[in-house]
């Protein structure tokens, strides 16, 4: 029935048939017996890949990659789909725009999507609002930036001010340095500018302790971009400042290997690359996260996800979750269900 679907939704533009999907799937969700439809037809109905890490208890391992859903619209509806946990972002203090479209194109020989969105959102106080709004049981996680006009030596405060602003009413943080689509964003990854970061945090969460809030884990997310003695100071920073997690891995400005003609991409232009061709440098970083931190500093795995065994590679190399979000858009909803019914934790 997805394959349908998908035929449909591909006669149009990849950023309004997003946007029409989730027009209508929360339509859906409002009309009286919407919920349980959709639950029937794409839910999960047992907690069958329970995971549990960070502090955190996740129904199962099937987590939605941030930007999906960037300003906290479709919470209730996603968790009806059967993720395990949703994370919303990359919110930043201010509204912005994002660059001018097109910014969100299909590569469907390599089943792959290259998007250069640039942080476009309806800013932290927004989602706040939603946020409060939100009836589903389900873990949230913030992902956070900061505005493109915010000079790098003033990056802390952005983070600070979407933390402060979203803590009551998420699960975990993602500290977002990795994105190519924010002019000098990536500068960010050096290791003096993210302990800045993640510190200063850190010491919000103090504060937010001492003043009776629980305690909230901060993950960071890093490109696939990284050289081994980039990871490298990213793992002797994880452990030095005890770093709840990482993400790995973002979008990648790499274009190698790829089926699409060159003319095709030379037309599309700069952005990140997701979806099946960022696998396998995901899964190399994944694992080698792994294999310098153990269970010391879990890692969540994303990148060229398509199918359970996909999914399965990601956990054998050392992931304790995963995230979805090229691969949802390429398999549909039954992708969670497979990975679900499929893939053995280690």
């Amino acid at each position: 029935m997805y394959g349908l679907i998908k035929f449909l939704l591909f006669f149009f533009s990849a950023e309004r048939a997003h946007q029409f999907t989730m027009f209508t799937l929360k339509v859906l969700f409002k009309i009286p017996g919407g919920p349980w439809l959709i639950k029937t037809l794409t839910g999960i109905k047992n907690n069958s890949a329970p995971v549990e890490f960070a502090g955190l208890q996740f129904t199962n391992m099937v987590g939605l990659a941030a930007g999906f859903d960037k300003d906290a619209k479709y919470i209730d509806v996603l968790a009806a789909l059967g993720f395990g946990y949703i994370e919303i972002g990359t919110l930043t203090p201010k509204p912005q725009s994002g660059n001018p479209r097109p910014r969100l194109f299909r590569l469907v020989k390599d089943e792959a999507l290259i998007n250069r969105m640039g942080f476009n959102n309806e800013g932290a106080d927004a989602a706040l609002f939603r946020l409060k709004k939100v009836k589903s049981n389900i873990i949230v996680g913030g992902n956070i930036g900061k505005n493109k006009t915010t000079p790098n030596e003033l990056a802390y405060k952005d983070y600070e001010y979407c933390f402060n602003k979203l803590y009551g009413y998420v699960d975990y943080f993602v500290v977002n340095v990795s994105s190519p689509n924010t002019p000098g964003l990536r500068e960010l990854q050096e290791k003096p500018a993210l302990i800045k970061i993640l510190k200063h945090l850190q010491h919000q969460r103090d504060l937010l302790i001492s003043k009776g809030e629980r305690s909230k884990p901060i993950f960071l997310k890093i490109a696939p971009d990284l050289t081994d003695e980039q990871l490298d100071d990213i793992i002797e920073l994880s452990l030095q400042i005890k770093l709840d997690g990482l993400v790995a891995t973002n979008t990648t400005v790499e274009r190698s290997g790829l089926i699409t003609e060159q003319s095709i991409l030379d037309k599309i232009g700069n952005g990140g690359l997701s979806g099946k061709p960022l696998k396998n440098r995901s899964n190399e970083i994944v694992q080698y996260l792994y294999e310098r931190l153990g269970n010391k500093v879990p890692v969540i795995g994303v990148g060229g996800i398509h199918s359970a065994s996909d999914a399965q590679e990601k956990i054998d190399c050392g992931a304790r979750a995963i995230q979805i979000y090229t691969g949802f858009i390429y398999s549909g909803p039954g992708l969670i269900k497979r990975i679900l019914k499929q893939v053995k934790p280690v």
